[in-house]
């Protein structure tokens, strides 16, 4: 496990259901299997990112397979790139884990593969670390990474940003990352109960200092979801802050709501 301390950046070890380092930095095991590696002076707020009902809502959206295309695609992508040797393969902004569970059931390619999880949400990696043992899971910033310089194969992010320093300190020459963002025409219909006018998003590839772009893919499909599903849709967004009474009670009542998907998967490469 190639963990670092966040504190002082030397290596951790485990020792029973807790990790040091040499400086004697102490981080416990949660019993659910985690590790939380987020000092408190690093947080922003009490509790950073995703609470228990934007959770929630997020793995019963993702529960009912209406992102299983886009998840399948990611798949096939770290199948045809992923180095042949690859060990460590890191998931940002996991979240409750159905993106990482699926790499760790389908990468059987890779049968020395550890599949690690990250978020800056101890509530959702709580959840992922109890639902997925097969997985390594840790609570911590995708600004700041807890991982030693070039342990990590590949990476995956989707929607997640990383600064560009901490992709090539952590991956090693020859790694990759697997991009997920918005293509143009993503969640359209949602946002038109919402926007007056409905700008479709900038596809433009985003530049990695140190990557080179290697592969790129976009991929489109209609969703048809229940009242329930469009609701928690709209709840993992971050439209959910800008969406009226009416708006909510609209879609809760919608059956069905037929809303588009289009995503851009793209592929980078560490360069030397």
């Amino acid at each position: 496990m190639p963990y670092q301390c966040p504190l002082c950046h030397q290596p951790l070890s485990q020792q029973d259901k807790t990790w040091k380092c040499a400086n004697n930095h102490q981080f416990d095991q949660a019993k659910e299997g985690y590790v939380n590696l987020m000092p408190a002076h690093h947080k922003s707020s009490k509790n950073p990112g995703d609470n228990k009902e934007m959770m929630q809502a997020r793995r019963l959206f993702l529960d009912a397979g209406h992102y299983a295309p886009m998840r399948q695609m990611v798949i096939d992508k770290l199948e045809q790139h992923l180095p042949e040797n690859a060990v460590h393969l890191l998931d940002i902004g996991c979240g409750e884990g159905y993106y990482t569970s699926g790499f760790a059931t389908a990468l059987t390619a890779h049968p020395a593969l550890e599949i690690h999880g990250l978020d800056i949400s101890k509530v959702a990696v709580r959840y992922a670390a109890k639902r997925y043992p097969t997985c390594h899971f840790c609570v911590a910033s995708s600004h700041r990474l807890p991982f030693s310089d070039s342990s990590l194969d590949g990476m995956v992010r989707i929607y997640a940003p990383c600064k560009a320093e901490e992709l090539k300190r952590t991956i090693k020459l020859g790694g990759i990352i697997v991009t997920v963002t918005p293509a143009a025409r993503h969640l359209y219909q949602l946002k038109e109960l919402i926007y007056d006018g409905v700008r479709l998003h900038d596809m433009t590839a985003e530049e990695i200092e140190g990557f080179e772009l290697i592969d790129q893919s976009q991929l489109h499909f209609d969703m048809t979801l229940n009242g329930e599903e469009a609701t928690a849709l709209m709840q993992m967004t971050p439209f959910a802050w800008k969406t009226s009474d009416s708006v909510w009670q609209q879609l809760a009542q919608s059956n069905p709501f037929r809303c588009e998907a289009d995503f851009a998967i793209r592929v980078y490469q560490r360069q030397a």
